[in-house]
């Protein structure tokens, strides 16, 4: 994925040529074919700003009380809790869209750089400072395992090629056809795609530490290390180029961001909007496909459209919002036979005490690590014991708490629905497990200062976030789940429909989601063509 691609040149051209700011333009207000946009997280909103800029009047439908989606804000008693993602690894991708819109992202956002990156904690109480630094982490490195320096910066190199030829190359492509997939094909063969991470890891590294290092970053999006294709070490490669970093006052800024960018650019957001189908009207011809007309909301009430793109779970989207007659390929069996991600149970809490020894971003990991993720994406069990990923905003931002207190969230891989588990008996006692472990062995004491707290299971993404078996990244990235074996950007079933967001190409993650809206572009009809509804 490049920037500055032609169709990003011509569409900020349009911009800037409309005036100076968004907010006054009156052109970016000229009828246009219409398009509907099912969610309001990260890719939908990107969706919705780079459609909207290309001459669409654009919707955007959001089912909770707020915009975010995954990236909902939750607020109480004082302290600020970013529901999902916290870690922003290419803001570039995020200035693009300010940049549609004739403005910058800075006059907006407030975006610092973190150091380091993360701090991984192992069971036995060594840890691994990760960060963007060579030197230091070659460092980190010979603390471990002075003999794998040379294994170390064999690794690097190769999850460079993997950033250029998978991300460079192949990030923001549609995948629509099986010519893009065997287009793809030389350079899926130069990445040795198909194995996986972990496997890629210990090619390089012989201590066990640093293999899980090296190799663990998938599962911030999703994906088991020892089983999605090693054309995720891009990540790494992402982040040195990149950095980590966080958004001053929350991703929930980011968020507000983009929603400004489209009310300036006379784009509509409605919450509490939720879909309840996807309207399509029967193929006019023997063979060919329906159309998507529109979309019904849970109120009854109706609303046309000339395109309609999900930004909700794509598996979901398949099997509850589009009847079963207007799908051949996405049937009901096809989709329950998928193979999806793992969940999240995630704890959001407030100290009255600051824990200044906690980094920002923080991997708790625990005595078993294969085990289980044997556990939680092939046995479908939830296991007693847990590996974590603790996050501190407060370390960064003390915006997020009250004066002299912290704010938390703790998360924990769970299996997705597919386990049994009943949540609404098992939560809390998994919660006091993890508290437990926080205070035996990270903050002594801490649950004597906890001043407020939440939850949210895998029963939360199905119920209130309408995911799939509750699984909070839809189909696990193996690789036959990749690219173009994943849930096409433009619908396999239905004219007109389109997908962005997680859960279709080219994935998770917050670089993965901007990418699907710019995917989005090159499949969607250019709104010349399309008559003005």
């Amino acid at each position: 994925m490049k920037p500055g691609s032609p169709l990003e040149q011509d569409l900020l051209a349009a911009a800037i040529s409309a005036g100076d700011s968004a907010a006054d333009s009156s052109s970016s207000k000229r009828a246009g074919p219409t398009a509907i946009v099912v969610g309001s997280g990260f890719g939908g909103l990107a969706a919705a700003v780079r459609l909207q800029a290309a001459g669409y009047q654009v919707t955007v439908l959001e089912k909770l009380d707020a915009p975010g989606g995954r990236a909902y804000v939750h607020r109480q008693d004082g302290y600020t809790f970013d529901a999902g993602p916290t870690i922003i690894t290419a803001p570039f991708m995020l200035e693009e869209l300010w940049a549609l819109c004739g403005r910058k992202m800075s006059d907006d956002v407030d975006l610092r750089p973190m150091d380091p990156y993360y701090r991984i904690r192992f069971a036995d109480g060594t840890h691994f400072d990760y960060s963007g630094d060579a030197a230091a982490m070659r460092a980190e490195v010979a603390r471990f395992s002075p003999a794998d320096q040379a294994g170390f910066d064999a690794f690097v190199k190769e999850s460079d090629r993997c950033y250029r030829l998978g991300f460079e190359e192949l990030g923001d492509v549609a995948f629509d056809t099986v010519g893009d997939l065997l287009a793809a094909v030389p350079s899926m063969m130069k990445m040795r795609a198909w194995r996986s991470l972990y496997t890629m890891a210990a090619s390089h590294l012989t201590d066990p530490k640093l293999r899980i290092v090296m190799s663990f970053h998938p599962l911030l999006i999703g994906g088991n290390p020892f089983a999605v294709t090693c054309v995720y070490s891009l990540i790494t490669s992402l982040e040195r180029r990149f950095g980590v970093h966080w958004a001053m006052g929350g991703t929930g800024t980011l968020v507000r961001g983009l929603v400004s960018l489209l009310e300036g650019s006379g784009a509509r957001l409605r919450c509490n909007a939720e879909v309840r189908e996807i309207t399509c009207a029967p193929a006019k011809r023997r063979g060919g496909k329906p159309r998507a007309t529109g979309v019904v909301l849970a109120s009854g009430e109706r609303l046309a459209a000339d395109i309609v793109v999900s930004n909700a779970d794509t598996a979901w989207t398949y099997r509850h919002l589009v009847k079963p007659e207007f799908r051949r390929h996405w049937t009901d069996r096809k989709v329950e036979q998928g193979r999806y991600s793992m969940s999240l149970f995630v704890w959001y809490f407030g100290t009255t005490k600051q824990y200044p020894d906690v980094p920002h971003h923080m991997m708790v990991l625990g005595p078993r690590y294969r085990e289980l993720l044997d556990d939680i994406f092939k046995r479908h069990t939830l296991a007693d014991d847990f590996s974590l990923y603790l996050h501190r905003p407060t370390a960064s931002d003390p915006s997020m708490a009250p004066p002299g207190c912290d704010a938390f969230y703790v998360l924990a891989p769970v299996p997705h629905l597919d386990s049994g588990t009943d949540w609404a008996v098992q939560a809390e006692p998994y919660r006091q497990r993890i508290a437990e472990l926080l205070d035996r062995e990270v903050m002594p004491g801490f649950q004597a200062h906890i001043a407020t707290s939440r939850v949210t299971t895998p029963q939360d993404f199905h119920d209130r976030l309408l995911s799939f078996k509750g699984a909070a990244f839809g189909l696990e990235p193996v690789l036959l789940q990749s690219a173009w074996f994943r849930p096409h950007n433009r619908s396999e079933d239905i004219d007109g429909l389109f997908m962005v967001g997680a859960s279709t190409h080219p994935g998770a993650g917050v670089p993965g989601v901007l990418s699907s809206a710019k995917a989005l572009l090159s499949v969607v009809p250019d709104a010349s063509t399309i008559s003005a509804s």
